[in-house]
């Protein structure tokens, strides 16, 4: 698993490729929080069109992530989903929460 973390405007884009699990929960989630407070960023957009797997773990970051930036007024959005992966996301009530975009423009425009 890797991910990219940069900032767009007042946007985190956080890309994910690979696999999203235990391993690598816990390193995202220490990075994604320390930009969120260095960077001073308002709102997020998961950039997904890369990602293989994800478990629990990786649903949990991204869930948390949510809650966090829900809390403080910000918008999270999600791009480029694998079909197998939304497939999973909707199971696990994501879909119903977080908006989900095909492409990752329309993605950072609904937060900006």
């Amino acid at each position: 698993m890797g991910y990219e973390i940069n900032k767009e405007g007042d946007a985190l884009i956080v890309k994910v490729y690979g696999e999203f699990d235990l391993h690598a929960a816990d390193y995202a989630r220490r990075d994604i929080d320390k930009y969120i407070r260095s960077q001073g960023a308002k709102h997020i957009v998961f950039d997904l069109g890369d990602l293989t797997f994800i478990d629990s773990s990786g649903l949990g970051v991204i869930l948390g992530r949510y809650r966090h930036i829900s809390e403080k007024g910000g918008r999270v959005a999600i791009s480029g989903v694998p079909p197998t992966i939304l497939k999973v996301m909707e199971i696990s009530g994501l879909t119903r929460l977080i908006p989900f975009y095909t492409d990752f423009a329309s993605a950072l425009q609904s937060v900006s």
